[in-house]
């Protein structure tokens, strides 16, 4: 068995994972950490486990000590003490923030006001969008876990970019997504109050996943893709659905580019390209690890309109992660991850 810790196991994400980890047949949950209620048990804090795992919250290094691999649902700007700490004891982790997840440090330094403390330690990150990097994913030791909306927005652009089909190098896109995105602690925007009944935007044009995007868009197309991103609050719990707009070569049918999004997408489990004239729909993904794609084009200006859903709780963080730890443990890579979701 592989044994699991969870650092910051109190958050959204941290108890997301310790949630599907304790499905999962190949792994035993050693540790979880979280400073501001040890010695609690995790029940006490989320009554959904009682009776199901007597774990209590400990220190972050009794967590490392006891595991082979971490996870790690940090703010931005904590994880590199506990990277170092695995990667020195010949531990794996995975990073469920941002810390991990942008190449060039100037990046991180204007989105998130920080600087690497330990620049060698990212010279081992790997960005940890399976469908996309599976190969070094294998081999790594650190792994950056996408953040929610930049994993609809890569797994909805990657055919395309990956095939050369764009006629143009600026992407528009509008997402959508539920309030445990935004976290745990409250703010002004996730009062019951403010988002029930409401639908707004937020961070419109500046908001901190943009350059994560941009980064992988980049890789895929082998050039500079720039991107107008508007993320917005839904009123429900889990759920992503980020509408994405950009012009195709004009010689191309829909059909046709249908057709390219299923053949690369064949093999892929957790990648549902939908039939033509479906809509994806974020319902049916909640609780999965599936992202469901449809395609549309506004044939007036030949402009691809592909709509992407995920559930933010599992494949834009935890399912993914777990995805992310199948592979560099050898594991089959739908391990633990075979959730159908709500018919209704």
């Amino acid at each position: 068995m592989i044994k699991e810790g969870i650092i910051g196991a109190s958050g959204y994400a941290g108890c997301e994972v310790l949630r599907l980890l304790l499905m999962h047949p190949a792994v035993e949950v050693t540790g979880v950490g979280a400073r501001s209620f040890l010695g609690k048990k995790v029940s006490d804090l989320y009554p959904s486990f009682y009776n199901v795992t007597d774990l209590t919250y400990t220190t972050d290094e009794e967590v490392i000590a006891g595991a082979d691999v971490v996870f790690a649902g940090l703010p931005a700007g904590i994880s590199e003490k506990y990277a170092k700490a695995c990667v020195e004891s010949g531990k794996k982790f995975i990073d469920l923030g941002a810390d991990f997840r942008l190449e060039k440090e100037e990046d991180y330094i204007k989105w998130y006001g920080k600087a690497y403390e330990d620049k060698p330690l990212h010279e081992k990150q790997v960005y940890g969008l399976p469908e996309v990097h599976r190969e070094e994913i294998k081999k790594a030791s650190i792994i950056g876990n996408p953040g929610c909306y930049p994993t609809t927005v890569n797994l909805g652009l990657y055919p395309l970019l990956k095939h050369h089909l764009n006629a143009g190098t600026k992407v528009i896109i509008d997402s959508a997504s539920g309030t445990t995105g935004a976290g745990k602690k409250l703010t002004e925007d996730t009062h019951f109050t403010k988002t029930n009944e409401s639908y707004h935007p937020y961070k419109a044009g500046n908001h901190r996943h943009t350059p994560e995007m941009e980064q992988e868009l980049s890789h895929m197309a082998d050039e500079k893709i720039q991107v107008t991103f508007v993320p917005h609050l839904l009123p429900v719990n889990r759920g992503i659905v980020s509408t994405i707009y950009i012009p195709v070569k004009e010689n191309l049918t829909l059909e046709e580019i249908h057709h390219i999004y299923t053949d690369t997408y064949k093999d892929e489990q957790f990648v549902r390209v939908l039939p033509l004239g479906m809509n994806a729909d974020l319902k049916f993904v909640t609780y999965t690890n599936y992202c469901n794609i449809s395609l549309h084009m506004d044939a007036r200006d030949h402009t691809l309109i592909i709509a992407s859903t995920i559930d933010n709780m599992v494949k834009g963080t935890a399912g993914q992660a777990i995805q992310n730890m199948n592979l560099m443990f050898g594991l089959k890579e739908n391990t633990g991850l075979n959730f159908v979701g709500p018919s209704f």
